[in-house]
């Protein structure tokens, strides 16, 4: 019987689920071939490098998704609080209501730590600066609003870990709710 023929994209979305779901470090080869329906010679030909290459492939995706629903519209024209509620919505619907694993939380720990440091690093940077940007917007200080941006990602990121650690979304929901206050108030 033939192995599936996939798009790279479907490929690479069902490997964000596995790389969620078990950390890089952790991902076999087997669990990875699992979550894409792929053998691991298939895995192979779209990832000639191997685990590492899925992952930089699986970042590269969440990079272009972020490009576009995150930093679109914060880069948008409009009033700041209207597009910080439009970047919520889709952090809400990404980490489906707190119930999903971030990706990015799975690359720190371990080996993956190493490997991606540098570009964990700048996307993390970047969406720090975001946040900052829509809190000068709204007359904060430079200063304070590169502190709020900060606190807003360390915010989602650890109500991400504490929500899947008790498998509860309240934590995560409870920090979405709070965010325009936090960052534009």
């Amino acid at each position: 019987m033939p192995a599936p023929q996939f798009t790279r994209e479907t490929v690479v979305d069902r490997l964000l689920g596995a790389f969620r779901r078990y950390g890089y470090d952790a991902a076999s080869l087997g669990q990875l071939s699992g979550a894409t329906g792929l053998g691991r010679s298939s895995l192979y030909h779209y990832f000639p490098g191997g685990k590492e290459d899925m992952a930089r492939a699986v970042f590269d995706h969440v990079d272009d998704w972020a490009r576009d629903a995150i930093f679109a519209p914060i880069h948008a024209s409009g009033p700041p609080e209207q597009r910080l509620r439009q970047v919520i919505g889709v952090l809400d619907e990404f980490y489906d209501g707190g119930a999903k694993a971030c990706f990015f939380g799975n690359l720190v720990v371990g080996d993956a730590g190493v490997v991606f440091k540098d570009r964990l690093g700048a996307s993390l940077r970047k969406l720090i600066e975001g946040f900052a940007r829509l809190a000068k917007e709204k007359g904060v200080s430079e200063r304070e609003a590169q502190q709020r941006g900060e606190d807003a990602v360390v915010r989602i990121q650890g109500a991400l870990i504490v929500s899947r650690g008790l498998g509860d979304p309240a934590p995560f929901r409870r920090v979405l709710k709070r965010l325009p206050n936090d960052l534009l108030g």
